[in-house]
């Protein structure tokens, strides 16, 4: 089914759009949150895989339907993210706290988000309302460490099994970390480009 095209003031409105089909999945991954906490900190590791599963499957269909049908907004914009950040920050702090992975590795992808967090009001105070677009390098570091929490939880099967997920899941998690900051560092380049923008052209406003 094509999406007809839009008048700019059609856009405008379609963006500020709260109840989606989108932003419905996305709620609904929101609200998995807790429950996934709850079964990977009570060690019911195969029922927080399928809760997991479900969730990445959630991240994957509201993107497509957002596109398909043009049902992009602001919202759904912000909370995908963050969806993604609070399934990874549950996992990590789990996993430290079994003991499964270092709490440096905690440390590490938490520095990246008080660097980004630190940002806003930067960003804020030189015009910029609105998030930074989503590196491709994040959603991929994203992807990566999606993927290494749950290889890291299937490393205390016995045997061969446990062996290979431990290795596939530290290349996952640590490709993922780089991946993570490589991407921050963008944001911290694209910040720097709009902060000099904005005193470019306060500067020339003061000078007419």
């Amino acid at each position: 089914m094509d999406v007809p095209d839009q008048s700019p003031a059609q856009r405008a409105g379609a963006e500020d759009r709260v109840w989606t089909v989108p932003n419905a999945i996305t709620l609904l991954r929101l609200l998995l949150v807790p429950v996934f906490a709850v079964l990977i900190f009570t060690e019911r590791d195969v029922a927080a895989l399928v809760v997991l599963v479900v969730a990445g499957a959630s991240d994957w269909l509201d993107g497509v339907v957002a596109r398909r049908f043009a049902q992009t907004s602001r919202l759904g914009r912000a909370l995908d993210p963050a969806a993604d950040r609070l399934y990874i920050f549950v996992t990590l702090i789990a996993l430290a706290w079994r003991e499964i992975v270092p709490w440096w590795l905690v440390l590490l992808i938490a520095g990246r988000e008080v660097l980004l967090a630190a940002l806003v009001p930067v960003l804020v105070r030189h015009g910029r309302h609105r998030p930074l677009p989503v590196h491709l390098a994040g959603k991929a570091g994203t992807f990566a460490l999606m993927y290494a929490f749950p290889l890291l939880l299937i490393a205390n099967a016995p045997g061969a099994l446990g062996t290979v997920a431990w290795t596939l899941g530290w290349a996952c998690a640590l490709w993922g970390v780089g991946l993570y900051w490589f991407a921050g560092l963008v944001y911290v380049e694209q910040t720097v480009r709009i902060v000099r923008a904005d005193r470019v052209a306060r500067a020339s406003g003061g000078r007419a």
